[in-house]
């Protein structure tokens, strides 16, 4: 039986007929667009309110966030205080967990984002504490976790991370970036298959909350996997993903089986696929890890800590893209982007005869306006995650002090792609910013933190209007996926996945876009939500 939306303001996000009033389903899929009800239809008055095609999340970390829903709970604390009280309080009420291992804290708390082990000893000395700050490339560790791991004063830097130290040479708890994070936590015992496969179905229902009913997965390592595919086999994702295995710089030839292999296993699991493959070109600029042109502006003999020799970043993408995987690159400095830019170019050039399938750079932060247009002329999807295009703490303590007045102007270029004929997308990078593709529309059209209606947008030059902004996190996230034929508008034939707003993002005065509620979420025509 067919259901009918009547008496609704539709958004189709088709160009040529924009907006309708009823929607019809078959299915799963709609059948129709403005057109009178079936005499066998079911009809739902849709009470005049607002929506719009389902939501994507072009890149996020699933499994990670549903770890933060298990505890101890750091998102939401400002203060240093709190977060130790936090971790205090979940240490007392699990004494048998023989690891302490959360997230995510926010680094802009202290000077420079080097947070001290002494201060979780004095709550917690008797097992290791490890804890993630928000944008996971950097821990902070207790001296029980860092004695485990044998980090002492002589402990030489690792290639690829780094131990801050205190004056005298000690470690301070605070490790940065791959290597150094690893020396900690691979430690750690691993979490058991059902605690992944719960924090999977957590992350799934966050997701369904928010709109969201496609997400990419931004960092698969292995065994992460084996998760989903349980995940999927028993009913416990109600949306869909698309994984991206994380491309080992020093191992990444070893790794082409498991890329295959992967992916052939994923075949005919509900709302799983293994189409993507990941890389980070670099790290962030809070921790003066992004790969840098000339030095930080307030460190210039810093220029930041490439994942990759920049020759094998090139072969291995041109690797996976013969294999026939989307590359999906994580690049955050001028240097980091150039060289991600050179990559698919080289791979492009490589496989002629190849398909291609749309790469993906994503997060796109500190762009030379000189490699504006190789994203258009290249056909690369750039994916924003709008959240941080804001003069928050984290931009205003840490990282403009780091890029100087000049280049803080080329942060995220959302406007400018866009107007240069290049396709955008949007993410959240959930848990590094919440899950809310609301709260990150409201920024994308502002450049203003929601909830701060008096200060002024940051860069304001790049602000997108609200229908580019909604069709960058819907149409733009189906284009990404490969997909925009079966979801992204809302058009005869295509999937029935829409979201209901209680209010019109479309009509409201953009200041106010963050005040809007997602109260109805649909996947393949099924409320979730």
């Amino acid at each position: 039986m067919a259901t009918t939306m009547i008496n609704a303001r539709i958004y189709t996000g088709v160009a040529d007929r924009p907006w309708a009033s009823s929607m019809t389903w078959n299915a799963g899929l709609i059948v129709s667009v403005d057109q009178s009800p079936g005499s066998h239809d079911e009809v739902i008055d849709g009470g005049g309110r607002l929506i719009t095609p389902a939501f994507g999340d072009g890149h996020a970390h699933p499994m990670f966030a549903g770890f933060e829903f298990l505890g101890p709970t750091l998102r939401g604390k400002s203060t240093l205080e709190q977060v130790l009280s936090s971790v205090a309080e979940f240490a007392e009420k699990n004494s048998e967990v023989p690891w302490i291992i959360g997230g995510s804290y926010e680094s802009w708390m202290v000077p420079n984002g080097e947070f001290d082990a002494r201060w979780l000893d004095e709550i917690v000395s008797d097992r290791p504490v490890v804890l993630h700050a928000s944008d996971y490339h950097t821990v902070w560790c207790n001296t029980a976790a860092l004695n485990i791991a044998g980090i002492t004063a002589e402990t030489p830097d690792p290639e690829l991370g780094w131990i801050v130290r205190r004056a005298d040479g000690s470690p301070m708890g605070t490790l940065r970036e791959w290597d150094a994070v690893a020396l900690v936590l691979d430690h750690a015992p691993e979490r058991p298959l059902e605690e992944r496969v719960r924090a999977l179905e957590l992350a799934s229902a966050e997701f369904a909350r928010n709109g969201t009913t496609w997400v990419q997965d931004a960092w698969v390592d292995p065994g992460m996997e084996t998760a989903y595919f349980h995940a999927g086999r028993t009913g416990k994702l109600g949306v869909r993903f698309n994984l991206a295995l994380r491309a080992d710089a020093r191992a990444w030839r070893n790794q082409l089986d498991w890329f295959t292999t992967a992916r052939a296993q994923a075949s005919g699991i509900p709302n799983v696929t293994v189409n993507t493959i990941k890389f980070f070109a670099d790290g962030v600029i809070e921790g003066r890890t992004a790969a840098v042109r000339g030095g930080y502006h307030d460190d210039p003999h810093n220029q930041g800590m490439p994942c990759w020799d920049w020759d094998e970043l090139r072969e291995c993408v041109a690797a996976i893209d013969a294999l026939g995987f989307q590359a999906h690159i994580h690049a955050i400095g001028d240097e980091g982007l150039h060289e991600a830019l050179n990559a698919i170019e080289f791979a492009q050039k490589t496989n002629s005869a190849a398909s291609h399938p749309r790469p993906v750079i994503t997060h796109v932060q500190l762009l030379d306006p000189a490699d504006l247009p190789r994203f258009s002329q290249l056909g690369i999807v750039a994916n924003f995650e709008p959240l941080w295009a804001c003069n928050d703490p984290l931009q205003s303590e840490l990282t403009a002090p780091a890029v100087g007045s000049v280049r803080e102007m080329w942060q995220y270029p959302m406007k400018t792609l866009l107007k240069s004929g290049a396709n955008i997308s949007m993410g959240s990078d959930w848990p590094v910013t919440e899950q809310s593709p609301i709260q990150c529309l409201h920024v994308a059209v502002n450049r203003t933190v929601p909830g701060d209606p008096e200060r002024a947008p940051w860069n304001p030059a790049e602000c997108l209007t609200v229908v580019e902004a909604v069709d960058a996190y819907t149409q733009g996230n189906a284009f990404q996926a490969g997909e925009e034929q079966a979801r992204g508008t809302l058009e005869p034939g295509k999937e029935a996945d829409f979201v209901v707003l209680d209010r019109d993002i479309f009509s409201l005065a953009a200041r106010e876009i963050n005040t809007a509620n997602v109260v109805e979420t649909w996947r393949s025509g099924v409320r979730i939500f």
